[in-house]
């Protein structure tokens, strides 16, 4: 199994960041166009909940469509969520997201915990591959942020 953690600091306010990451639908913004990721679960009202599962169709490899399941199983209003996959492309998938209010915006942190199946030679593909595009993906989403969220935009609650 494999642990990965990464840390951005956002110049928001952990409101906005809460907002922002807690709604399913702006998943799409963060994700490489390559991956043709899409949502296809309805969500209505934009709060996020335990218990609520999100569908996706993604493209990782060739373009070839899979189907993506996972259950928000936890949730703190403002502190964290993790989705667990219920059905998809991993053995096991485990992502903490916590938000932190930190001088100057939001620490974001993510936790990730994944097994790709097939054993050694999933491990194998997994050294060759599949780490590989998932930092990337976790490098493409800390690039749209900076850009979606440049440092000038943060302002202090309160004023």
């Amino acid at each position: 199994m494999r642990e990965l953690y990464y840390t951005q600091k956002l110049p928001i306010s952990l409101d906005q960041a809460w907002d922002f990451f807690s709604n399913p639908e702006n998943l799409k913004e963060i994700t490489p166009s390559y991956m043709g990721f899409m949502v296809t679960s309805k969500h209505h009202g934009s709060k996020m909940y335990a218990g609520q599962i999100i569908r996706y169709i993604v493209k990782p490899i060739l373009g070839i469509p899979l189907k993506w399941c996972t259950e928000i199983t936890h949730v703190a209003d403002k502190q964290y969520f993790v989705d667990e996959q219920r059905f998809g492309p991993y053995t096991f998938w485990h992502h903490q997201h916590r938000f932190t209010e930190v001088d100057g915006g939001t620490l974001m942190e993510d936790l990730l915990h994944y097994k790709v199946p097939f054993g050694f030679l999933g491990s194998w593909v997994d050294a060759l591959f599949v780490g590989r595009q998932v930092q990337g993906i976790f490098d493409y989403r800390r690039k749209i942020l900076d850009e979606r969220f440049p440092a000038k935009s943060y302002t202090a609650p309160g004023r």
